[in-house]
Protein backbone atom coordinates (compact mmCIF):
# COMPACT_ATOMS: atom_id res chain seq x y z
CA UNK A 1 0.00 0.00 0.00
CA UNK A 2 1.25 3.09 -1.52
CA UNK A 3 1.67 6.76 -2.57
CA UNK A 4 3.81 7.12 -5.76
CA UNK A 5 5.24 10.27 -7.30
CA UNK A 6 5.64 10.66 -11.23
CA UNK A 7 6.31 13.77 -9.87
CA UNK A 8 7.63 15.31 -6.98
CA UNK A 9 6.84 19.06 -7.42
CA UNK A 10 8.87 21.82 -6.19
CA UNK A 11 9.24 20.98 -2.67
CA UNK A 12 7.05 18.35 -1.27
CA UNK A 13 7.66 16.83 2.54
CA UNK A 14 6.29 15.20 5.31
CA UNK A 15 5.49 17.59 8.02
CA UNK A 16 3.36 17.56 11.34
CA UNK A 17 2.99 19.89 14.26
CA UNK A 18 7.09 19.65 14.63
CA UNK A 19 9.42 19.35 17.52
CA UNK A 20 7.75 21.57 20.09
CA UNK A 21 9.65 21.96 23.29
CA UNK A 22 12.80 20.97 22.06
CA UNK A 23 14.80 24.50 21.00
CA UNK A 24 17.10 23.85 24.02
CA UNK A 25 18.82 21.46 22.64
CA UNK A 26 19.43 22.73 19.37
CA UNK A 27 16.41 21.63 17.03
CA UNK A 28 14.26 24.05 16.10
CA UNK A 29 10.81 23.05 15.72
CA UNK A 30 10.75 22.51 11.99
CA UNK A 31 6.86 21.29 11.17
CA UNK A 32 3.89 22.55 8.79
CA UNK A 33 4.78 26.28 7.95
CA UNK A 34 0.69 26.82 8.01
CA UNK A 35 -0.43 25.03 11.03
CA UNK A 36 -3.79 26.00 10.18
CA UNK A 37 -4.27 24.53 6.83
CA UNK A 38 -2.67 21.26 8.01
CA UNK A 39 -5.30 20.79 11.26
CA UNK A 40 -8.25 21.55 8.33
CA UNK A 41 -6.65 18.81 6.24
CA UNK A 42 -7.03 16.51 9.26
CA UNK A 43 -9.74 17.91 10.14
CA UNK A 44 -11.51 16.54 6.92
CA UNK A 45 -10.01 12.71 7.60
CA UNK A 46 -10.96 12.47 10.56
CA UNK A 47 -7.31 12.48 12.17
CA UNK A 48 -5.76 13.80 15.32
CA UNK A 49 -5.42 17.59 13.68
CA UNK A 50 -1.22 17.18 14.66
CA UNK A 51 -0.85 14.13 12.18
CA UNK A 52 1.59 14.21 9.49
CA UNK A 53 0.57 15.38 5.85
CA UNK A 54 2.31 16.51 2.87
CA UNK A 55 3.43 20.25 2.67
CA UNK A 56 3.41 20.94 -0.89
CA UNK A 57 5.62 24.13 -2.30
CA UNK A 58 4.11 26.57 -5.33
CA UNK A 59 4.21 23.85 -7.66
CA UNK A 60 2.68 20.38 -6.66
CA UNK A 61 3.04 16.82 -7.23
CA UNK A 62 1.13 13.89 -9.32
CA UNK A 63 0.75 11.24 -7.38
CA UNK A 64 -0.84 7.61 -8.47
CA UNK A 65 -2.21 5.67 -5.53
CA UNK A 66 -1.75 1.60 -4.62
CA UNK A 67 -4.53 1.63 -2.54
CA UNK A 68 -7.82 2.98 -1.94
CA UNK A 69 -8.08 6.29 0.06
CA UNK A 70 -9.55 9.59 1.42
CA UNK A 71 -8.32 13.15 1.00
CA UNK A 72 -7.92 16.41 1.66
CA UNK A 73 -6.27 19.34 0.37
CA UNK A 74 -6.49 22.48 2.29
CA UNK A 75 -4.16 25.61 2.15
CA UNK A 76 -2.51 27.55 -1.09
CA UNK A 77 -5.63 27.25 -3.59
CA UNK A 78 -3.93 24.65 -6.82
CA UNK A 79 -6.01 23.60 -9.73
CA UNK A 80 -6.79 19.90 -8.65
CA UNK A 81 -7.12 17.49 -10.97
CA UNK A 82 -8.14 13.72 -10.62
CA UNK A 83 -8.03 11.50 -13.71
CA UNK A 84 -7.41 14.32 -15.67
CA UNK A 85 -10.97 15.79 -14.33
CA UNK A 86 -10.77 18.97 -12.14
CA UNK A 87 -12.12 18.65 -8.46
CA UNK A 88 -12.49 20.83 -5.78
CA UNK A 89 -9.88 21.27 -2.53
CA UNK A 90 -11.32 21.87 1.24
CA UNK A 91 -13.77 18.64 1.46
CA UNK A 92 -13.24 14.54 1.58
CA UNK A 93 -12.01 13.11 -1.63
CA UNK A 94 -11.95 9.31 -2.47
CA UNK A 95 -9.37 8.13 -4.71
CA UNK A 96 -9.16 4.38 -5.97
CA UNK A 97 -6.35 2.33 -6.53
CA UNK A 98 -5.02 3.30 -9.62
CA UNK A 99 -6.13 7.13 -9.38
CA UNK A 100 -3.67 9.60 -10.26
CA UNK A 101 -4.15 12.94 -8.61
CA UNK A 102 -2.15 16.29 -9.83
CA UNK A 103 -1.69 19.53 -8.48
CA UNK A 104 -2.02 22.21 -11.15
CA UNK A 105 -1.84 25.88 -11.27
CA UNK A 106 -1.05 27.92 -8.33
CA UNK A 107 -3.87 30.47 -8.06
CA UNK A 108 -2.80 31.95 -4.34
CA UNK A 109 -0.96 31.09 -1.54
CA UNK A 110 2.45 29.38 -0.75
CA UNK A 111 2.01 25.54 0.62
CA UNK A 112 -1.06 23.55 0.52
CA UNK A 113 -1.45 20.28 2.51
CA UNK A 114 -2.84 17.04 1.98
CA UNK A 115 -4.34 14.54 4.62
CA UNK A 116 -4.68 11.17 3.79
CA UNK A 117 -6.94 8.26 5.77
CA UNK A 118 -4.05 6.44 6.88
CA UNK A 119 -1.34 5.60 8.82
CA UNK A 120 2.55 6.14 7.44
CA UNK A 121 4.99 3.19 7.81
CA UNK A 122 7.80 5.10 8.77
CA UNK A 123 9.96 5.18 12.12
CA UNK A 124 9.53 8.71 13.95
CA UNK A 125 12.56 10.81 15.37
CA UNK A 126 11.87 12.55 18.42
CA UNK A 127 8.82 11.27 17.95
CA UNK A 128 7.45 13.08 15.34
CA UNK A 129 7.28 12.52 11.11
CA UNK A 130 8.20 16.43 10.23
CA UNK A 131 10.73 16.74 8.00
CA UNK A 132 13.74 18.72 9.41
CA UNK A 133 14.74 20.06 5.50
CA UNK A 134 17.56 22.61 6.60
CA UNK A 135 19.18 19.73 8.83
CA UNK A 136 18.13 16.75 6.66
CA UNK A 137 16.74 14.39 9.24
CA UNK A 138 13.28 13.01 10.00
CA UNK A 139 10.21 12.28 7.59
CA UNK A 140 11.18 10.16 4.31
CA UNK A 141 14.43 10.25 4.55
CA UNK A 142 15.27 13.47 6.09
CA UNK A 143 14.49 15.21 2.47
CA UNK A 144 12.09 16.10 0.41
CA UNK A 145 10.31 13.56 -2.02
CA UNK A 146 11.24 12.91 -5.45
CA UNK A 147 10.22 10.99 -8.53
CA UNK A 148 9.86 7.73 -8.23
CA UNK A 149 9.28 7.77 -4.28
CA UNK A 150 6.98 5.93 -2.73
CA UNK A 151 5.68 6.40 0.47
CA UNK A 152 4.08 3.49 2.11
CA UNK A 153 1.00 3.44 4.58
CA UNK A 154 -0.54 1.10 6.35
CA UNK A 155 -4.15 0.97 8.91
CA UNK A 156 -6.03 2.36 6.50
CA UNK A 157 -9.55 3.34 7.30
CA UNK A 158 -12.56 5.11 5.59
CA UNK A 159 -13.53 8.34 7.20
CA UNK A 160 -17.14 10.25 6.73
CA UNK A 161 -17.37 12.43 3.77
CA UNK A 162 -17.33 16.45 5.19
CA UNK A 163 -16.47 19.74 3.87
CA UNK A 164 -14.97 23.11 5.27
CA UNK A 165 -17.94 25.55 5.69
CA UNK A 166 -16.85 28.67 3.42
CA UNK A 167 -15.74 30.87 6.45
CA UNK A 168 -13.44 28.49 7.06
CA UNK A 169 -11.52 29.01 3.46
CA UNK A 170 -8.90 31.36 3.81
CA UNK A 171 -7.90 33.73 0.87
CA UNK A 172 -4.83 34.49 0.14
CA UNK A 173 -3.92 37.84 -1.51
CA UNK A 174 -0.38 38.67 -2.30
CA UNK A 175 -0.91 41.41 0.28
CA UNK A 176 -0.20 40.83 4.09
CA UNK A 177 -0.60 43.03 7.33
CA UNK A 178 1.35 40.73 10.15
CA UNK A 179 0.67 42.33 13.72
CA UNK A 180 3.59 42.48 15.81
CA UNK A 181 4.56 42.81 19.38
CA UNK A 182 7.36 44.49 21.22
CA UNK A 183 10.66 42.06 20.88
CA UNK A 184 13.74 41.83 23.72
CA UNK A 185 15.54 44.53 21.99
CA UNK A 186 12.82 46.91 20.23
CA UNK A 187 14.14 49.87 22.72
CA UNK A 188 17.29 49.51 20.81
CA UNK A 189 15.87 50.99 17.64
CA UNK A 190 15.24 54.88 17.53
CA UNK A 191 11.99 56.48 17.35
CA UNK A 192 12.67 57.04 13.43
CA UNK A 193 13.57 53.98 12.72
CA UNK A 194 10.81 52.29 14.09
CA UNK A 195 8.25 54.64 12.32
CA UNK A 196 10.27 53.85 9.58
CA UNK A 197 9.50 49.98 9.89
CA UNK A 198 5.94 50.20 10.61
CA UNK A 199 5.38 52.82 7.64
CA UNK A 200 7.02 50.81 5.05
CA UNK A 201 5.98 47.98 2.42
CA UNK A 202 7.87 45.19 2.56
CA UNK A 203 8.17 42.61 -0.68
CA UNK A 204 9.30 39.37 0.01
CA UNK A 205 12.37 38.04 -1.45
CA UNK A 206 13.57 35.15 -3.75
CA UNK A 207 15.85 34.05 -1.05
CA UNK A 208 12.65 32.69 1.52
CA UNK A 209 12.50 29.51 2.53
CA UNK A 210 11.71 27.36 5.77
CA UNK A 211 14.24 28.91 7.76
CA UNK A 212 13.45 32.66 7.13
CA UNK A 213 11.22 34.82 5.19
CA UNK A 214 13.55 37.52 3.71
CA UNK A 215 12.03 40.95 2.78
CA UNK A 216 13.27 43.23 0.53
CA UNK A 217 12.27 47.49 0.10
CA UNK A 218 13.47 48.55 3.59
CA UNK A 219 17.02 49.61 4.54
CA UNK A 220 18.18 50.80 7.64
CA UNK A 221 21.40 52.13 6.87
CA UNK A 222 22.54 53.26 10.30
CA UNK A 223 20.50 50.60 11.75
CA UNK A 224 23.54 49.61 14.01
CA UNK A 225 25.15 52.96 14.56
CA UNK A 226 26.27 53.98 18.15
CA UNK A 227 25.83 50.28 18.90
CA UNK A 228 28.79 47.47 19.39
CA UNK A 229 28.00 45.03 16.85
CA UNK A 230 29.95 42.91 19.49
CA UNK A 231 27.81 43.66 22.59
CA UNK A 232 24.90 41.34 21.44
CA UNK A 233 24.92 37.71 23.12
CA UNK A 234 22.88 35.48 20.60
CA UNK A 235 19.54 34.58 22.16
CA UNK A 236 17.17 32.61 21.99
CA UNK A 237 14.42 32.83 18.45
CA UNK A 238 11.46 32.18 17.75
CA UNK A 239 9.37 31.43 14.45
CA UNK A 240 7.91 35.22 13.79
CA UNK A 241 11.00 36.93 14.84
CA UNK A 242 12.07 39.96 12.82
CA UNK A 243 15.63 40.46 12.73
CA UNK A 244 17.00 43.59 11.48
CA UNK A 245 20.69 42.64 10.27
CA UNK A 246 23.95 44.75 9.18
CA UNK A 247 22.04 45.16 5.77
CA UNK A 248 19.11 46.52 6.88
CA UNK A 249 16.57 44.07 5.61
CA UNK A 250 14.41 42.42 7.81
CA UNK A 251 14.33 38.54 8.21
CA UNK A 252 11.42 36.86 9.50
CA UNK A 253 12.24 33.22 11.45
CA UNK A 254 10.41 30.22 10.17
CA UNK A 255 9.74 27.17 11.50
CA UNK A 256 13.42 25.98 10.35
CA UNK A 257 14.97 28.86 11.82
CA UNK A 258 18.10 28.55 13.64
CA UNK A 259 17.45 28.43 17.89
CA UNK A 260 19.79 31.20 18.43
CA UNK A 261 20.33 34.57 16.83
CA UNK A 262 22.71 37.73 17.29
CA UNK A 263 20.91 40.51 15.35
CA UNK A 264 18.43 42.80 16.95
CA UNK A 265 14.85 41.99 16.71
CA UNK A 266 12.65 44.93 15.94
CA UNK A 267 9.81 43.27 16.26
CA UNK A 268 7.86 39.67 16.96
CA UNK A 269 5.46 38.45 14.68
CA UNK A 270 2.07 37.42 17.00
CA UNK A 271 1.48 33.70 17.05
CA UNK A 272 -2.11 34.29 15.46
CA UNK A 273 -0.46 35.75 12.43
CA UNK A 274 2.91 33.21 12.47
CA UNK A 275 0.73 30.19 9.95
CA UNK A 276 0.48 32.70 7.34
CA UNK A 277 4.15 32.79 7.12
CA UNK A 278 3.89 29.38 5.33
CA UNK A 279 1.53 30.93 2.37
CA UNK A 280 4.18 33.97 1.59
CA UNK A 281 6.16 33.67 -2.13
CA UNK A 282 8.12 35.98 -3.77
CA UNK A 283 6.88 39.01 -4.72
CA UNK A 284 3.94 38.79 -1.93
CA UNK A 285 4.11 42.55 -0.20
CA UNK A 286 4.30 42.63 3.35
CA UNK A 287 3.78 45.94 5.99
CA UNK A 288 3.38 45.34 9.70
CA UNK A 289 1.51 46.97 12.93
CA UNK A 290 2.13 46.97 16.31
CA UNK A 291 -0.72 45.74 18.97
CA UNK A 292 -0.21 45.25 22.77
CA UNK A 293 0.47 42.10 24.40
CA UNK A 294 -3.21 41.36 25.66
CA UNK A 295 -4.67 42.37 21.93
CA UNK A 296 -2.36 39.55 20.89
CA UNK A 297 -3.19 37.01 23.69
CA UNK A 298 -6.80 37.30 22.87
CA UNK A 299 -6.07 37.06 19.57
CA UNK A 300 -4.30 33.59 19.96
CA UNK A 301 -7.17 32.77 22.13
CA UNK A 302 -10.08 33.28 19.25
CA UNK A 303 -7.49 31.22 17.06
CA UNK A 304 -7.11 28.15 19.59
CA UNK A 305 -10.91 28.41 20.27
CA UNK A 306 -11.48 27.75 15.83
CA UNK A 307 -8.88 24.78 16.41
CA UNK A 308 -10.75 23.37 19.16
CA UNK A 309 -14.01 23.47 17.36
CA UNK A 310 -12.40 21.80 14.83
CA UNK A 311 -11.74 18.96 17.47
Amino acid sequence: MSIEFISAGLQTSLQDEGWVGLMHQGISQSGAMDAISMYQANWLVSKPLNSAVLEITLMGPTLKFHQNLTLAVCGARFELFLNDQQISMDETLKVNEGDILRFGQLKQGARAYMSFSAELELEPVFNRFSTHLTAGFGGFKGRSLQKNDRLKVKQVFEPARKKLAKEMIPAFSGHYLLRTVPAVETKQFTPGQLHDFYSQHFQVSTQSNRMGIRLQGGFFDKIHENRDNNSMISSGLLPGSIQIPPSGTPIISAVDGQTIGGYPRIAQVIAADVPLLGQLKAQDKVSFCQIDRAHAVNLLKQKKKLIGDLQ
